[in-house]
C-alpha cells in the first residue's frame, strides 16, 4: 500500500491515495530523465528561460487553486499558502528573467598563452527530496534554477505532499517542459537509493532533518556525487535593547508562530536582555493565550492552524514535556488537541537549563523558547553554542552595537534589526549541522553546474 496520500491535519481525515511507483516505473522515469536532457541541454538558454518564465504565469494564474491544495496537505492557513505560492512565483521568474545572465560564459587571465574562459554548464538528471513545510517554495528554488541551466528534475516530495508535486509537473508540463524533463516520484527510501547510485543522476538536493540529511549525504558521497543539504536550525534572535519592547516581541511571536512554527530558519531562540526581559516575555504570554483551534481552510481571528501531521503534534508535545521535566516552565499554550487532529497550541517556554537535551534540540512548532542574559557577550556565546548554524538576528536601536554581534554569529545568514530578510534574489544556507550549499540568488543556479574551463591556445 501507498503512502503518498493527502491526508487533512485538522481533521485526519484522508482524502486522496497515490499509487506507489513500482521499480518499473522508477526505471522509467530515470531514462525519460536522463533522455530529455540529452535534449534539453541542446536548447539555447533563452529557451530554456522562456519556458520557466509561463511556469512562473501558471503558477500565477492558477495562484487560489494552488493554494488551496497546500492549506489541505499540510495545514498552513489560505493566507499563508498564498503567500507561499507567490514567493514560489517570485522565485521561478527571477531565474527565468536573470538566470541566463547568471551562468553567462566569462574570460579569465591567463599566463598561458591563449583565450581562458569559465563556462557553467548543465550536469544531468539531479534528484530532489523535499519537505512538506513548504511545498512549492521548496520545489521552485531547487527545480527553477536548474531548468534554466539544463539539468533536468526528478522530485520525490512529502508522503503528504503527493497532490502538490503531481500538479507542479502538470504545470511544468504545461509551459513546455519537455515530459521528463521534471518528474514527479512516488517512490520507497530503497528506490530513493537507488536513484541516487543510478550513473544517470549527477545530484541531490536534499532540504529536511538532520537525520535525513545524514542518510541522503551518505549515500550521495558513497556514489561521488554533488549534494547540496538544507537541514533547518536553532536560530537565535538576539534582542539587546527596544524602544517598544512589546512590539519586538509581537514581531518575534508572528515570526516563530507562522507556518505553525515549521520553519527552519525561525527564530526557534529568543535570547533577550535581562532589563528588557521580564517585557518581552509577558507580551509573548499575552500573545499564546486564549487561542483557539482553526479550520486552516477558513481561519478566524484568534483561532491556530494543525501541524502538519498528527504525529508531528505529538512529537512537539513530546519534546515540551521532556523540558518541563528537565526543569524548563511552560507559562503559556502547549495544549495538544485529543483525538486526530493535529493542533498544537502556540506555547511560550522559558528556563531550559543549558545543559539539558532539551536545549540541544529544534523544535518544529509553535513554540516560543526565550533565554535571558546580562552582557552582549553572555548572548553571543549562547547564539553561538547550537550545533546548528543557519540564521540569526540581532535587534538593538544601536545599529553599530547589533552589527558587532551579528557579524560573529557562526551561521550561513546574519541578519541586523530584522528576523530573515527573504527574496528570491537573497541565497539561503547555513553551516555547521545545518548543511552546506545554498539556495536562490545568484549562487543558486551554481551548485550543480559543471564550470568548466575552456581553453584555446594561442
Amino acid at each position: 500500500m501507498s503512502k503518498y496520500r493527502v491526508q487533512n491535519p485538522a481533521t485526519g481525515e484522508i482524502i486522496e491515495t497515490f499509487e506507489a511507483a513500482t521499480d518499473e516505473r522508477i526505471e522509467e522515469q530515470l531514462a525519460a530523465a536522463d533522455a530529455v536532457y540529452r535534449e534539453w541541454r541542446e536548447r539555447s538558454v533563452q529557451d530554456r528561460a522562456a519556458v520557466v518564465l509561463r511556469v512562473a504565469e501558471i503558477f500565477a494564474e492558477r495562484r487560489d487553486e494552488l493554494a488551496e491544495i497546500i492549506a489541505t496537505e499540510m495545514g498552513k492557513s489560505i493566507a499563508e499558502s498564498l503567500d507561499e505560492v507567490d514567493f514560489a512565483t517570485d522565485i521561478i521568474r527571477y531565474y527565468a528573467v536573470y538566470g541566463p545572465g547568471l551562468i553567462t560564459d566569462y574570460e579569465i587571465p591567463s599566463t598561458v598563452p591563449g583565450k581562458a574562459v569559465i563556462e557553467h554548464l548543465p550536469v544531468g538528471a539531479l534528484l530532489g527530496v523535499m519537505p512538506w513545510n513548504f511545498p512549492y517554495y521548496q520545489v521552485a528554488r531547487f527545480a527553477a534554477p536548474n531548468l534554466v541551466l539544463g539539468n533536468t528534475i526528478l522530485l520525490k516530495h512529502a508522503d503528504i505532499c503527493a497532490r502538490s508535486n503531481q500538479v507542479v509537473q502538470e504545470i511544468m508540463e504545461e509551459a513546455g517542459v519537455p515530459v521528463g524533463g521534471y518528474q514527479a516520484l512516488f517512490a520507497s527510501h530503497d528506490q530513493i537509493a537507488t536513484i541516487i547510485a543510478d550513473p544517470r543522476v549527477q545530484g541531490v538536493s536534499l532540504t529536511g532533518s538532520e537525520r535525513a540529511g545524514a542518510i541522503i549525504g551518505a549515500q550521495a558521497g558513497q556514489h561521488l556525487k554533488k549534494c547540496v543539504l538544507e537541514l533547518g536550525g536553532i536560530d537565535p534572535m538576539v534582542v539587546l535593547d527596544a524602544e517598544d519592547v512589546a512590539a519586538v516581541a509581537r514581531t518575534a511571536w508572528e515570526f516563530r508562530t507562522y507556518n505553525g512554527g515549521q520553519v527552519c530558519n525561525s527564530n526557534k531562540r529568543l535570547i533577550v536582555m535581562d532589563d528588557i526581559y521580564d517585557e518581552f516575555v509577558a507580551e509573548l504570554v499575552r500573545l499564546a493565550e486564549g487561542l483557539k483551534p482553526g479550520d486552516q481552510l477558513n481561519l478566524g481571528e484568534g483561532e491556530f492552524v494543525p501541524l502538519s501531521t498528527r504525529a508531528a503534534a505529538e512529537t512537539v508535545n513530546a519534546q515540551v514535556q521532556q523540558a518541563v521535566s528537565e526543569g524548563a516552565r511552560l507559562l503559556a499554550g502547549g495544549v495538544l488537541s485529543e483525538g486526530p487532529s493535529a493542533h498544537y497550541s502556540p506555547a511560550v517556554l522559558v528556563d531550559v537549563p543549558r545543559d539539558s537535551k532539551s536545549y540541544r534540540e529544534e523544535i518544529f512548532g509553535p513554540v516560543a523558547t526565550v533565554y535571558r542574559v546580562s552582557s552582549d557577550e553572555e548572548a553571543l556565546e549562547l547564539a553561538n553554542d547550537c550545533d546548528l548554524g543557519l540564521g540569526g538576528s540581532v535587534f538593538s536601536q544601536d545599529e553599530a552595537r547589533a552589527a558587532r554581534l551579528a557579524s560573529k554569529l557562526e551561521v550561513g545568514m546574519a541578519h541586523v534589526n530584522t528576523i530573515a530578510a527573504e527574496a528570491a534574489e537573497l541565497p539561503f544556507g547555513g553551516v555547521k549541522r545545518s548543511g552546506f550549499g545554498r539556495e536562490m540568488g545568484p549562487v543558486g543556479i551554481g551548485e550543480f553546474a559543471n564550470k568548466r574551463l575552456y581553453f584555446v591556445s594561442k
